[in-house]
């Protein structure tokens, strides 16, 4: 008789439409592959070399103020541009390429430099929330911007530049291609049920309860049942809000408590300050309104057995489709177990 929890079998993303493969059963294999080094640098709360701590010089030159809360400013090297002109070229439908626009901004979480989300408190996350509605208004008020994706890369291994807990913000004259599909996915949903895919998702995981890792009044952070990544998550807002200005002040606050549990979740895992790509998914602007659009946010680790041993997407994973060993419902038993006060603060 088939199990999900012994065999191999195939499992749908219903916000892509794409497929993942999950191999139960490789668990069991012993692992002889790369093992790395934790950091073991110590945290202080300014760093005279560091380009983001207050009052020092970024690479362009630019001096940094004296900042208390969180600080934003434009990237120094912005991936997207206000000022490119527009053109492209198009050769036989084969070589096909158009100007993009946009603008790129940098949200440093606190003044102190090793203040990590998971360390901060929740009226300080707050904060950093407030400003994110404050740069979605301001960025969405340019008519040529058509989505704004607010994302945080976490940990070197994920490619951050600089320790300074930050994040940005890219805000983009097009749509992106998995906002595009997530489009696509959620709008075709509503349409034939009157209801965002995510609400009828969430009812079905608050049911059967086998995801579900950290839950308050406005706001459940789970594995989804398709996760690709051995320790992914996703935050999913109870209401169906379209975009991160519509929180109320309750949800500001729901959504502060529950950004602390998981990312000290993660960091109690393997005790070591977790790394992570993570950011919010939500409606475009300045387009169509977009019913079915519910509001999420991904979150991407790539740690899989311990602190040193990572997840590569390699092989079968990049010429067919993406393969988990791990099942969401292990990774969410796993994660719903563990803590909620910071490994750090016992020692």
């Amino acid at each position: 008789m088939f199990s999900s929890i012994e065999h191999p079998h195939t499992r749908l993303n219903i916000l892509t439409g794409e497929w993942v493969l999950v191999s139960p059963h490789r668990m069991k294999r012993p692992w002889q592959g790369k093992v790395e080094t934790v950091p073991t640098t110590q945290p202080v709360a300014y760093d005279e070399n560091c380009n983001l701590c207050p009052s020092n010089k970024r690479a362009d030159g630019t001096i940094n103020p004296e900042y208390s809360n969180p600080f934003v400013f434009t990237n120094d090297f912005s991936a997207l541009l206000p000022s490119t002109p527009e053109g492209g070229e198009n050769i036989n439908d084969l070589l096909v390429s158009k100007s993009e626009t946009g603008i790129c901004k940098v949200i440093c979480f606190s003044p102190n430099h090793s203040l990590t989300l998971p360390l901060m408190s929740e009226e300080d996350i707050q904060k950093v929330i407030q400003l994110w509605k404050d740069e979605f208004i301001l960025l969405a008020e340019n008519q040529s911007i058509k989505y704004i994706q607010i994302f945080e890369n976490k940990g070197e291994i994920m490619g951050c530049s600089n320790p300074h807990p930050h994040g940005q913000i890219w805000a983009s004259s097009s749509i992106p291609v998995e906002l595009f599909k997530e489009t696509e996915q959620q709008e075709k949903y509503f349409l034939q049920h009157q209801q965002t895919l995510l609400s009828a998702y969430l009812d079905i995981e608050l049911q059967k309860k086998e995801r579900i890792v950290v839950e308050n009044e406005h706001f459940v952070a789970l594995v989804p049942y398709w996760a690709v990544w051995p320790y992914e998550t996703m935050i999913v807002s109870k209401r169906p809000i379209q975009q991160i200005t519509q929180f109320t002040a309750a949800e500001d606050a729901a959504f502060a408590s529950i950004l602390k549990a998981l990312t000290i979740k993660y960091d109690n895992l393997f005790e070591v300050s977790f790394p992570y790509s993570a950011g919010m998914h939500q409606m475009p602007v300045n387009d169509q309104d977009y019913k079915g659009w519910h509001w999420h946010m991904h979150f991407y680790p790539p740690l899989l057995r311990s602190a040193t041993v990572k997840k590569f997407m390699v092989g079968y994973e990049m010429l067919a489709n993406p393969q988990r060993d791990i099942t969401p419902e292990q990774v969410a038993k796993t994660l719903k177990g563990l803590p909620t006060i910071h490994y750090s603060v016992n020692k």
